[in-house]
């Protein structure tokens, strides 16, 4: 579930006094493959919105927890040229994790990475495609918005020594106070979960730099060994702000593939952005 994190409706209605959140959440969905990129992220209304304690319904797609897996049944419509994205995906977590890591000094954004070390089995009939393989399941939480806080951050997830190792690195606007504490947050979060959910941090490597976005040029960097180098596999994703990658480098000693994310808020914030973004994030009025 994609809520108001990245909204511009959900911006423009906080310049105009009090916004509700829940008025501006949605499913966003990304393919990647052979047979092209497919992208939905259609923003809906309080009234599509219903939940409980075990499942979410957001208009015609729903998420809800099935015995032992997340289940998720996707009905949405790709943009900028329509056509449809229907199917199942299963997330099977290898274990359920309790951490949960402030990315601020004064607690107003976490980070929880629910099922660090998962299985997905994914069952698309619109494209019709079929895989499983591992997977990661985590979730972002905030009492303000990310820019007022942060002037970007990136991240990273890759399997690692029976597990999962995650990177985090937040650029705060102001002085978070947490520099360096794993488990506090900030700007050098290196952590290790083990497929049994435990959890142990390492000494952050130093940063190496990235090469930018080929089109939108959004600065991009990760960590790595000493003396090692770190490369771009692909860009899954080159936006105005962001950007999703596949990074190959080397921690802990190990050769490991990353998903990797670059977020840059002093971007996103730009007006000419946020008058973009309805290009790929539109409204339905249900």
């Amino acid at each position: 579930m994609i809520g108001s994190v990245f909204s511009p409706y959900y911006a423009w209605a906080r310049r105009r006094g009090a916004a509700d959140p829940l008025n501006h959440c949605g499913l966003n969905v990304a393919l990647y493959g052979r047979g092209g990129k497919r992208w939905s992220l259609t923003e809906r209304p309080r009234s599509a919105l219903a939940r409980d304690a075990t499942s979410l319904a957001i208009g015609p797609s729903t998420l809800r927890w099935d015995q032992d897996a997340l289940t998720i049944d996707i009905n949405e419509v790709t943009i900028p040229l329509p056509s449809r994205l229907r199917g199942r995906i299963r997330l099977f977590p290898e274990a359920l994790v309790n951490y949960q890591a402030q990315l601020d000094a004064a607690g107003r954004h976490r980070w929880t990475p629910i099922a660090p070390s998962a299985r997905v089995e994914v069952a698309m009939s619109s494209p019709a495609l079929r895989w499983s393989g591992p997977a990661y399941f985590d979730a972002n939480a905030g009492d303000e918005p990310l820019e007022a806080a942060f002037h970007g951050w990136d991240w990273s997830r890759a399997p690692h020594r029976g597990g999962t190792s995650v990177l985090y690195h937040v650029d705060p606007r102001r002085n978070n106070g947490l520099e360096g504490k794993a488990g506090g947050a900030g700007a050098n979060l290196a952590l290790h979960f083990d497929k049994a959910g435990e959890v142990r941090d390492f000494d952050a490597p130093g940063r190496v730099p990235l090469p930018r976005t080929r089109i939108w040029r959004i600065p991009r960097a990760t960590r790595a060994d000493p003396d090692a180098t770190a490369t771009i596999v692909e860009t899954l994703e080159d936006t105005p702000f962001y950007a999703r990658s596949v990074v190959a480098s080397r921690l802990q000693g190990d050769q490991v593939t990353a998903i990797h994310e670059s977020l840059s808020l002093d971007r996103f914030r730009q007006p000419w952005v946020q008058m973009l973004l309805p290009f790929r994030m539109p409204r339905a009025r249900s």
